[in-house]
Formats: structure tokens, C-alpha cells, sequence
């Protein structure tokens, strides 16, 4: 089972507050999303700290 919160393309905005998958979603994956369902999440990939610091 993936966590989005591990994800690389999972980013926050500062902004609005909020957490989101940065990744262009089609509707029936944007409905996993939002319903929480990662585990078939063809965009997972694991992050590491270092790999994050460095996209900031």
C-alpha cells in the first residue's frame, strides 16, 4: 500500500494550505485520490528527504 504523504508528487501549497498530487489525475484517478485509495497509484514514487529538500 503507497502513502501519498511519501510521494514525490505530493506537494504543499503555502497559499491555500492544502496538500495535493501535483500529477495531471484523470478522473477515475482523482476519485482514488480524494477517496484515499493510493494503493494502484501509477504515479508513486518514493521520496526521500534529501530528494525533496532539493525540489525546494
Amino acid at each position: 500500500m503507497t502513502n501519498c504523504e511519501e510521494c514525490l508528487h505530493y506537494d504543499y501549497d503555502e497559499e491555500e494550505d492544502v496538500c495535493f498530487c501535483n500529477m495531471d489525475l484523470d478522473e477515475d484517478e482523482m476519485e482514488r485520490f480524494l477517496r484515499g485509495d493510493s494503493r494502484s497509484c501509477p504515479f508513486y514514487h518514493r521520496g526521500d528527504d534529501y530528494s525533496t529538500a532539493r525540489r525546494q
